[in-house]
């Protein structure tokens, strides 16, 4: 396997990484009395938490409701689309 792929493979699975943390952290608000200060949710809450606080400070709850995991959701599917998609900039720099 070769670096670019390599690369590649790395920033898909990170960005789906991501992707999927900020999916839990939606599941998670449905649950107000959740710590999430404790295991395992934690592990949800420390990689999504410095993206979403400064976001929290732009949008403010729709509803009561905290929508900004809504939005990173969307920007990074948006992301990994634009970057690795089948008309990506890497996937067309890479087959070119």
């Amino acid at each position: 396997m070769n670096v670019p792929n390599l690369a590649t493979l790395f920033l898909s699975l990170f960005l789906g990484l991501m992707i999927l943390l900020f999916i839990l952290r939606i599941v998670l608000t449905w649950y107000p009395q959740v710590d999430l200060n404790k295991l395992p949710f934690n592990l949800v809450a420390w990689p999504t938490e410095p993206l979403l606080k400064p976001l929290r400070k732009i949008v403010s709850p729709i509803g009561g409701v905290d929508i900004t995991p809504v939005i990173w959701v969307g920007i990074l599917t948006l992301l990994r689309e634009i970057l690795l998609g089948q008309q990506g900039l890497i996937t067309m720099a890479l087959h070119s």
